[in-house]
C-alpha cells in the first residue's frame, strides 16, 4: 500500500506540474523618437580658418655703424618709448669725430679759395659762380654741392687742383658723422632695448628694435587648395583668443611657394587697430569660395564610408554622399537631392532598416 501510495503521489505531482503553463513574453517594441531635417541645397560659403601671431608690418632693428658713447637724449631708451618720424632715438656722442670732418671742409675751403685769382685771370666767366659758391660756404652746414661744370678745361682745372678729390671725401665723412645720432625712420616705439645711456657702443653692435604700431601683419598657412581663390584686398574676419573682440584685415600679399612639407600656402593678413599688440594671437576666417547644389551638417551624422542616415518611410536607411570641405564642427555634403529627409541628431544605436518616429516639432540647430 505505501508503494502504491507513493507512486500515486508522483503521477498526480507530474499531472500538475504539465497542466501549469507560463506564456512565453512578448519583446517590447520599441521606436525611438529622431530629429530630422530636410535637404534643401544651396550655395555654402567655403571659410577657411587660420590662426597666427600679429607682427609689426614696419619693424628695424637698431645697429651702430659707429662707435662711441651713447649720449643721454630727451627720452629713455626703454622699452614702450615711443617716438615720432624724423624725431632722434640714439645720440652718440661725436666730438672727436665732428673735428676731422670740421678739418677736412677746412681744407676744400681753402683749396678753392686758392685757385680764385687764377679764375679770374684765365677763365673769368665760370669765376662769378665759384665766388657765389664760397660766399655760401659754411663750416656749421652740410657742405653744398660744387657748382655745375660746364666745359672740359674747366673741369680739367678743378679737378687738377684736387678739388673734386677733397669734396667727396668730406662728403664721405659728413655721411658717416650723420650715422653718430639714429633717428626714426617713422612714428613708432621701442620694443627692446640693449645698451642704456652712457654705454660704450661698438660698430655692429645690436641697440634694440623699434617697430611701426600702426600697421600690423597676420602670417596664415592655408591649404593649397584654396590657393587660387584668395585674393589680394579681400576682407577677412580676424578675433581674438576669447572671440571677445573682432577686427577686419585684408589680405595683403600671397606667397607664391607651397610648403613641401605641409602642403600650404602663406598669406599675409593686414589689420589696423589701435587696441592691437605685436605678438597677439588672432584667428582668421577666409572666404574661399561658395559651393553650389550642397549642404552643410554637423560632422558627428557622417558615417564611415561617407554615409548619412535618412527617413524613409518612418525607417532609417543608409545614403551615400560627396563630403567636399570639414571643419572641426561640420562638413559640406553634396549628392544630396532636395527633398530627402534626414537625420539631424545623432542617434544611439542606429542601425539600417530600424522603425523610428519622426519628432513633431522644431528640429534643434546642428
Amino acid at each position: 500500500m505505501g508503494v502504491v501510495l507513493i507512486a500515486l503521489s508522483f503521477y498526480f505531482a507530474k499531472v500538475i506540474i504539465d497542466s501549469k503553463t507560463t506564456p512565453a513574453p512578448r519583446p517590447n517594441r520599441v521606436v525611438k523618437t529622431v530629429f530630422v531635417d530636410t535637404v534643401q541645397n544651396t550655395s555654402i560659403p567655403i571659410v577657411v580658418p587660420a590662426n597666427g601671431n600679429l607682427v609689426a608690418r614696419q619693424r628695424m632693428e637698431l645697429f651702430s655703424e659707429v662707435q662711441g658713447v651713447f649720449k643721454r637724449g630727451n627720452k629713455l631708451f626703454k622699452p614702450g618709448q615711443a617716438y615720432r618720424a624724423g624725431e632722434l632715438i640714439i645720440g652718440i656722442d661725436a666730438a672727436e669725430y665732428r673735428a676731422s670732418v670740421q678739418s677736412a671742409k677746412s681744407n676744400l675751403y681753402n683749396l678753392i679759395t686758392s685757385i680764385m685769382p687764377d679764375l679770374r685771370l684765365d677763365y673769368p666767366e665760370v669765376s662769378p659762380k665759384w665766388q657765389q659758391y664760397l660766399s655760401g660756404f659754411d663750416m656749421d652746414k652740410v657742405t653744398p654741392a660744387l657748382p655745375e661744370m660746364t666745359s672740359e678745361k674747366e673741369r680739367y682745372f678743378i679737378s687738377g687742383r684736387g678739388i673734386l678729390t677733397s669734396y667727396y671725401n668730406v662728403k664721405n665723412l659728413e655721411e658717416r658723422l650723420a650715422k653718430y645720432n639714429i633717428r626714426a625712420p617713422f612714428a613708432g616705439v621701442l620694443t627692446e632695448t640693449l645698451v642704456t645711456e652712457g654705454t660704450l657702443i661698438r660698430s655692429g653692435q645690436k641697440l634694440g628694435e623699434f617697430i611701426d604700431t600702426e600697421v600690423y601683419e597676420l602670417e596664415v598657412a592655408i591649404p593649397k587648395t584654396y590657393s587660387d581663390m584668395l585674393r589680394i584686398g579681400e576682407a577677412v574676419e580676424l578675433t581674438n583668443l576669447e572671440r571677445t573682440q573682432s577686427y577686419t584685415g585684408r589680405v595683403a600679399r600671397i606667397n607664391s611657394r607651397v610648403d613641401q612639407t605641409s602642403q600650404t600656402i602663406t598669406a599675409f593678413i593686414e589689420v589696423r587697430d589701435r587696441s592691437l599688440k605685436e605678438g597677439m594671437y588672432l584667428e582668421a576666417s577666409l572666404s574661399a569660395k561658395e559651393e553650389p547644389d550642397a549642404i552643410e551638417i554637423s560632422r558627428s551624422l557622417l558615417l564611415e564610408n561617407d554615409q548619412i542616415f535618412v527617413v524613409r518611410d518612418s525607417v532609417l536607411d543608409l545614403m551615400d554622399v560627396k563630403p567636399v570641405y570639414f571643419t572641426d564642427k561640420s562638413v559640406v555634403l553634396k549628392a544630396v537631392p532636395d527633398g530627402t529627409t534626414i537625420v539631424s541628431r545623432p542617434v544611439v544605436g542606429a542601425y539600417a532598416g530600424m522603425l523610428v518616429k519622426i519628432f513633431q516639432g522644431d528640429s534643434p540647430a546642428n
